[in-house]
């Protein structure tokens, strides 16, 4: 029996409850989550500045060591560079910039090969550091502990903003889970991870576990990490627990990027468990009417969040 798939006729009010539920959490707790991560931000980026003797030793040396400081580089120049544009103007290879950005060194690359690069990255950052934020470079001389700190803190403002959104969406993915949680704690389910190596089906009744990978495909195998996986206290004929998705959106225009994984998501689990088994969303914030037919033509339900005690429609 469909939850919310099957009723249009509901659809609208529950877009409009949903997007007013978002923005009450974005107002009243996203300037935190931005906040924190920006504090901790800062403190890496003061790190950065003393690997490079505050930026007067900026080397292939320095950035062999410690690849990971590519990003604060970055945004240490004037303009900000994205990785692409640094990669354009140094004419460096680009594997080896992206394996410096997940702060590793790409190991397939000759010593000669990987120096000449590294010179070429660093020699472009050196040629368009920001000497307004960095007072001290013109000046040829060494920066003060406030001046340190106001840098840090700009830079660390720039590395923020280009990545704002995954710290709000990773802040509400946790908001969701931890309600989810709470629900089910309060209907006498327990926390409990189950291995991927262990069948489903063998999923001990009344539990639940978070971030869970469930390994579907007959011939060719795969992951497919699911949010929360849930046991019923009285599990279905086939064992097989209920699987949910979190999902939350600021705004309509980018809810349809990921549809189709989901749909193929289904797809690959119904294939391996049974057209019966129960993979469902959990939505917050802007999901339109065109997504949602989308989800429901491809046999996907869904919870609203601001309507959580729709989960005892699945006997949760």
């Amino acid at each position: 029996m469909s939850i919310n798939a099957d009723k249009p006729h509901r659809w609208k009010a529950d877009i409009a409850a949903s997007v007013d539920l978002f923005n009450k959490w974005f107002l009243a707790f996203a300037p935190k989550a931005y906040r924190e991560t920006r504090l901790e931000t800062t403190k890496q980026v003061e790190s950065g500045l003393l690997l490079t003797r505050d930026l007067t030793a900026i080397t292939p040396e320095v950035l062999n060591e410690h690849p990971g400081i590519l990003p604060i580089l970055r945004m240490a120049t004037c303009p900000p560079l994205a990785r692409d544009r640094l990669v354009g103007l140094a004419d460096a290879n680009k594997s080896l910039v992206l394996s410096l950005e997940r702060g590793r060194i790409a190991v397939r690359m000759s010593p000669a090969a990987l120096k000449e690069n590294l010179e070429r990255v660093c020699g472009t950052v050196k040629t368009m550091l920001d000497v307004d934020i960095f007072p001290w470079l013109e000046g040829k001389r060494a920066a003060s502990t406030d001046e340190r700190y106001r840098a840090s803190t700009i830079v660390a403002d720039r590395l923020c903003g280009a990545v704002s959104d995954p710290i709000i969406r990773n802040a509400q993915e946790k908001r969701q889970l931890a309600l989810i949680g709470d629900y089910l704690e309060r209907n006498g389910y327990k926390l409990k991870q189950h291995p991927a190596s262990v069948p489903l089906s063998d999923m001990a009744p009344a539990t639940y576990a978070f971030r869970m990978v469930v390994v579907a495909g007959e011939s060719h195998k795969v992951n497919i990490p699911v949010d929360v996986v849930v046991q019923p206290k009285r599990p279905s004929a086939d064992k097989i627990p209920v699987l949910i998705e979190a999902k939350s959106a600021g705004d309509f225009t980018n809810v349809n990027k990921r549809r189709k994984e989901e749909a193929t998501k289904i797809r690959q689990i119904r294939a391996t468990y049974g057209k019966k088994s129960r993979f469902l969303l959990f939505l917050c914030g802007y999901f339109d009417s065109g997504y949602l037919g989308y989800e429901a033509a491809e046999g996907i339900d869904w919870i609203w969040e601001h309507r959580i005690e729709d989960l005892e429609k699945l006997g949760l």
